[in-house]
C-alpha cells in the first residue's frame, strides 16, 4: 500500500525536536507546501529535514477558511483534500477542519505509531519517543493522548 501525506509545520518541528524526522520515511510521498516550509524555516529548519525526501509545492492557502487556522494549516488541508492524502498536523483546529472535509489526519504521535507498524522502531523505542514528545518538545500533548498512542502500538 502506498502512503502519501502532506504536513503542516507542527510535525516537522516536533519530530525534529526529538530527532525523529526519519519517521517521515514511513510515507512513500511527503508533500510540504512552500508556506509551511517558510514557517518552519523562520524558526530554523530542524536538523535532519534536509535528509528527508519531500516535494515542495505551491498551493492556494485561501481555499480553506477558518480564523483559528494559520496559512500553513490552510494550505496543507487544501493539498490533503485535493490529492486525497493524509494530513500531518498536531493542531486541534486543523485536525477538526480536515476531519470535517473528510481528510485522514495523523499527528506526531500517530507518525511514531506508524513508524512502529512499518518496522522502523521497536515498541520500547516508539513508547520512548511518544513520551519524549510530551517532555522534550514545544508540543502540548496530554497523558491521555500519549497513552492512546501506546495502545495503538498494541493494535497494529
Amino acid at each position: 500500500m502506498t502512503l502519501a501525506a502532506v504536513s503542516d509545520s507542527g510535525p516537522l518541528i516536533h519530530l525534529g525536536e526529538i530527532d525523529s524526522l526519519e519517521l517521515l520515511s514511513t510515507f512513500d510521498t511527503l508533500l510540504v507546501p512552500v508556506i509551511v516550509y517558510e514557517e518552519v524555516a523562520a524558526g530554523g529548519v530542524p536538523d535532519g529535514l534536509a535528509d528527508r525526501s519531500y516535494e515542495l509545492l505551491e498551493t492556494d492557502k485561501n481555499r480553506i477558511e477558518g480564523e483559528e487556522l494559520d496559512a500553513g494549516e490552510r494550505a496543507a488541508i487544501t493539498v490533503a483534500e485535493e490529492r486525497n492524502v493524509v494530513l500531518l498536523t498536531d493542531d486541534l483546529a486543523a485536525r477538526e477542519a480536515a476531519t470535517d472535509a473528510g481528510v485522514e489526519v495523523r499527528g506526531s504521535v500517530g507518525v511514531i505509531a506508524l513508524g512502529y507498524g512499518r518496522g522502523l522502531l521497536d515498541r520500547d523505542e516508539a513508547v520512548s519517543r511518544m513520551r519524549a514528545l510530551q517532555r522534550k518538545t514545544s508540543l502540548f500533548v496530554t497523558d491521555a493522548v500519549v497513552e492512546r498512542g501506546i495502545e495503538l502500538l498494541d493494535e497494529t
